[in-house]
């Protein structure tokens, strides 16, 4: 049933970034995992409380739904959210995941964010909030990734 459901979610992203043309945030880290490895994208994960944290919320706002971050992470990016909020509804898998996921990136507040490769690993330190928009966002995640590969 777990790999019927990572199948499906893979599915529904691939079906979805293809038709609208965006970012498809995903909530299934091994799906992306898997999508990476499959498209040699990095991941980008978000470590959020999308309906409680400040900062979580303005980073969604003044970045994550604007078109040139979109567009840029689309081509270039898997994007996982990794969700902690105090309202919405999740699955007992998910809260399981999430929490797994939290205490083996160690992580100490929201929003946290870090590019990693499509086995999991780090390739780099937590990105954060960044003033100056979705432009610049996107410019500072392709100067990491291009970092990466010098």
């Amino acid at each position: 049933m777990k790999t019927l459901f990572t199948v499906i979610s893979v599915a529904i992203a691939f079906a979805g970034s293809a038709i609208a043309g965006e970012a498809v945030w995903l909530h299934d880290y091994e799906a992306a995992k898997k999508q990476a490895k499959e498209e040699g994208k990095a991941i980008f994960i978000n470590f959020t409380g999308s309906d409680w944290c400040g900062w979580c919320i303005r980073l969604e706002k003044e970045v994550f739904t604007q078109d040139e971050f979109k567009k840029y992470a689309s081509d270039n990016l898997v994007l996982v959210e990794i969700d902690f909020p105090k309202k919405k509804e999740q699955s007992a898998e998910v809260k399981k995941q999430n929490k797994a996921l939290d205490k083996a990136f160690k992580i100490e507040g929201y929003p946290t964010l870090f590019l990693l490769d499509s086995e999991g690993k780090k390739l780099s330190g937590d990105i954060g909030y960044r003033e100056g928009g979705a432009q610049a966002y996107a410019d500072h995640l392709k100067e990491l990734l291009d970092k990466q590969k010098e």
